[in-house]
This record gives structure tokens, C-alpha cells and sequence, in this order.
């Protein structure tokens, strides 16, 4: 422009040329070339920084604040609006760019997908009171699970059998009582589904009667009465896990029997596999355990692995737990690693890197001698050996539980600390991945004989929940970030 505007200044700092408006908004134009003095083109790659002061801007209304024109067209090739609480960068050849504040990330619309294109990572600050969930008695496992078109929903496996167990709903940022189940010193939930099928299975520990064969029960989803209803029952022994995991396109359900009768720890586990044909699971393979408590399948490539957590064998607790793999039909025996009372595995990958990460509770000796304060220990797969070898390891208090979770990019493992030999009033452990470092503590969380801990994500956020196997109290607990 030719004459000086009232309102508008010229300002250059450092090579930088930019324009300073001071009174009420008002429509502005002029020629590029004013701005890029040494070249006629328009710069394939500029920046543009705006600094606003707005007191108010009415919901419905937005405004341009920049637009760059073609020529003598009104068309514009680039342009920066604001809406009351949205900044959106329109971009003629490639769609609508959309600076989301809250999210702190950068969005562009392809003209059918908003897709991201430069977003902020969340970091976990802190964690917080969330909800106290009072449950039927005390509880030995959490499962959440999401039902699509359905919602939210969390299984606690109770010990109490006059009460049995509860299936609570997320609704209005909380979990709410949804359905009572009866079941028999419950120790373990597994939900899954087989094609369009939803189930939950739960692994009793006790029959109904005394003397009574021990009974686990698969309950199916009604979407008519929107309920679990009684679907199978299936014989098992002291029963403390299952998992439920698909090879190919058949779906199988693995029991993690613990013992017969009061003194036989060394059974049979069993495998069952679903029948199309008669729409019921029936026994694929029985595998020789002692005192199993937990399953764990995974895969690594093309490869299939299921692990269990053999926890004492009649004398002691130091004995070998079991890596299986999927061979010409059925699980054989891949590498066994020693353990102390280990409850649970835990498998995750970070990048490339294959890890397992095992809770010993405690170290009972054949001379009788019992320690709480133990260590538990993460292996990773070594691509050289093809074996799982120690990576590192945590001294951990009667530990019960690992559960693996990310935040952004930061990866978390936390530990179920429940006793210490002389008090079950102990904190639990987040840890963080430090690379090389391998894992460090981060956040001490106070828990009470805790037992297991589950992670889930709503619309609201991330949450951590845990249970307890000495009070009827679980704790939901909500992960403040940055």
C-alpha cells in the first residue's frame, strides 16, 4: 500500500517482518511482494505467527484472520480462521487444517477423515482418587472389557459365595452395580467373544455343596435381555485363571486348574476349543501342572506361545514355570524358567523387543522357610538364543499382579505389592521404561493387600483400577497429564 493505515504498524526484528494492529479489527490488504522484497515468488515454506487478544467472540461466529488469494482472485489459497474455541488452517490443494487447543495437536481433513498431523504427547503427571467401589466381598480380579453399540463394563471375581460376584457399568464417569452373578469363591473373569458372540467366563475355586464337583461357568451376553445368561459348565479343579485366545480362526479357552482336592498340586491343566458344530467348547488338550495359577498367551511373528505361572508344587514354591508353543496342532513344551510362587505373566512389546515379566509371591523352601520380599523379574527374548533371558529384576513384596500400559509415548508397568511378612498396608509401584535403564519407579500408590490392577481407557481419560483380597474395596484411580 501506498499510504500509511491507521491502526497498522510495520514491525521487523531479526529478519523477521510482520504487521501490528492496535484498535478494532478491520479488513487489511495488500501485495506479497511488499513483505518478500528480494524474490516475486511466494516462499514454498514460511511461518506464520499470530498473537491474538480477543475479549469475546460470539459462539456462531468466526472470523479470518489471514488469507493468502491467487492473483486478482478472491479464492484463497491458505487461510487461518477462528471460531470461539477452534483455530482452523484452510489449505486450497490439500483440505482444512484444524488446531485443536485441547488436544494440543494439528488436524487435517482429506475430505473424509480428520487426520493427525502434529500433536503433543501426553505424559503422565500424577494419579488420583477417583472412586471407591464397594464390592460384594473381597475381590481377586478385575476384568473390563468394552462392548460395541453396549458400553463400558468391569467383571470382580469375589470371594464370598453367599453374595457372589458383581458386573458394574460405566455410566456418567463412574462404574455403576449392573448385574449379580453367583459364583463360588471366584478368583478370575475372562471375557471374549467367538464371531459375533459375547462371553465371560469365570473360574470358581470352590463348588456349591461340599463334596460337590467343582464347576466353572460360561455365561453368554442376551442382547434381548441385556444380560449374561448361563451358557456351558465346564469341570475344573481349584480353578484360578482363564485366557481365551484365537489361532487362526479357532478360538480356545485355557484353564489354569490349581490343585485336587487339598494336597494334589500336580494335574492337569486343560485347553478347550470351540466347536462350530455344536456351538459348545469341548477338551482339545490336557497339559501337566503344578499348582498353576495363570495364563498367558501371546504371539511373536507367526509363532504361538502360551505360558503359565506354576506356583507350588506340595513341598515348595521354587519350581519351574512353562513356555509353551504351538506345534503341529497342539502346545509343547518351548523353555521353562525357574520361579518363585509366580500368579502372574505379563507380555508386552516395546518397539521390536519381546518382554515377559513374571509376580513371584513368595519363596517357600522344601526346609520350610518362607521370604515375601523377593524379587520379580522382566526376560526378554533374545533374538541370538531364541529364549526369553533376565532382563531385569524388582524386588517386589508377595507381588500378585503386573499390568503393562502406555501413556503418549512413555510406557508403565505397575506391580500388586500385597504382603511383606508382617502387613498387607503396602504401596504399590508404577514404573517407568527408561530404555537402557530398563524400568524405574515413578509413583508409590498406597494399597491393601492389593491383588490385581487393570487399565482402561473412556472418552474422560485413562484410569487405573485395583482390587483388593483383603477388604471389599476397589479403588478407580485417574491419570492426571500434561
Amino acid at each position: 500500500c501506498d499510504r500509511a493505515q491507521d491502526g497498522i504498524r510495520m514491525v521487523q526484528s531479526r529478519g523477521a517482518r510482520g504487521f501490528q494492529f492496535s484498535g478494532s479489527p478491520q479488513l487489511f490488504s495488500f501485495p506479497a511482494s511488499q513483505l518478500f522484497i528480494n524474490c516475486i515468488f511466494f516462499p514454498a515454506e514460511f511461518s506464520i505467527v499470530v498473537t491474538l487478544k480477543i475479549p469475546q467472540m460470539a459462539p456462531e461466529k468466526s472470523e479470518y484472520i489471514f488469507t493468502l488469494l491467487e492473483g486478482d482472485s478472491d479464492e484463497p489459497l491458505l487461510g487461518l480462521r477462528l471460531s470461539q474455541n477452534k483455530f482452523y488452517f484452510l489449505q486450497k490443494e490439500e483440505g482444512q487444517l484444524w488446531f485443536n487447543t485441547l488436544k494440543r495437536g494439528l488436524f487435517l481433513c482429506d475430505g473424509i477423515i480428520w487426520l493427525n498431523m502434529l500433536q503433543v504427547k501426553e505424559k503422565l503427571d500424577y494419579v488420583e482418587d477417583h472412586q471407591d467401589l464397594f464390592t460384594n466381598s473381597e475381590t481377586f480380579d478385575i476384568e473390563v472389557f468394552h462392548m460395541t453399540s453396549v458400553g463400558l463394563f468391569m467383571a470382580t471375581a469375589n470371594r464370598d459365595s453367599n453374595l457372589g460376584s458383581g458386573i458394574y457399568k460405566w455410566t456418567d464417569g463412574r462404574f455403576e452395580r449392573y448385574q449379580n452373578i453367583s459364583t463360588y469363591d471366584a478368583q478370575a473373569w475372562q471375557y471374549f467373544t467367538v464371531g459375533k458372540k459375547k462371553f465371560l467366563v469365570v473360574a470358581n475355586c470352590r463348588s456349591k455343596d461340599a463334596g460337590d464337583q467343582e464347576q466353572s461357568v460360561i455365561y453368554k451376553w442376551s442382547s434381548r435381555k441385556l444380560k449374561f445368561i448361563r451358557y456351558q459348565t465346564l469341570n475344573t479343579h481349584s480353578a484360578r485363571d482363564w485366557e481365551a485366545f484365537n489361532i487362526q480362526d479357532e478360538t480356545f479357552l485355557a484353564v489354569a486348574n490349581h490343585r485336587q482336592g487339598n494336597r494334589n498340586h500336580n494335574i492337569d491343566s486343560v485347553i478347550y476349543k470351540w466347536n462350530p458344530v455344536t456351538q459348545f467348547f469341548e477338551v482339545n488338550q490336557t497339559i501337566p501342572t503344578t499348582g498353576a495359577y495363570d495364563w498367558e498367551f501371546f504371539t511373536i511373528g507367526p509363532y504361538y506361545f502360551l505360558a503359565v505361572a506354576n506356583t507350588f508344587n506340595g513341598r515348595s514354591t521354587v519350581i519351574d514355570s512353562t513356555i509353551y508353543i504351538w506345534l503341529g496342532g497342539m502346545f509343547q513344551p518351548y523353555q521353562f524358567i525357574t520361579t518363585f510362587g509366580a500368579i502372574d505373566w505379563e507380555m508386552f512389546q516395546i518397539e521390536n523387543r519381546v518382554f515377559l515379566a513374571v509376580a513371584n509371591s513368595q519363596m517357600l523352601t522344601e526346609e520350610g522357610k518362607i521370604l515375601y520380599s523377593i524379587n520379580s523379574t522382566i526376560y526378554e527374548l533374545s533374538m541370538t538364543s531364541q529364549t526369553f533371558i533376565k532382563f531385569q529384576d524388582i524386588e517386589t513384596n508377595s507381588a500378585l499382579d503386573w499390568e503393562y500400559f502406555t501413556v503418549g509415548d512413555d510406557k508403565f508397568l505397575v506391580v500388586a505389592n500385597s504382603y511383606d511378612g508382617n502387613s498387607y498396608s503396602l504401596n504399590s509401584v508404577i514404573y517407568r521404561w527408561q530404555g537402557y535403564e530398563g524400568f524405574i519407579p515413578v509413583h508409590r500408590l498406597s494399597t491393601n493387600g492389593c491383588r490385581d490392577w487393570e487399565y482402561f481407557n473412556t472418552t474422560d481419560g485413562s484410569y487405573l483400577i485395583y482390587s483388593s483380597a483383603r477388604a471389599a474395596l476397589s479403588k478407580v484411580l485417574k491419570l492426571r497429564t500434561i
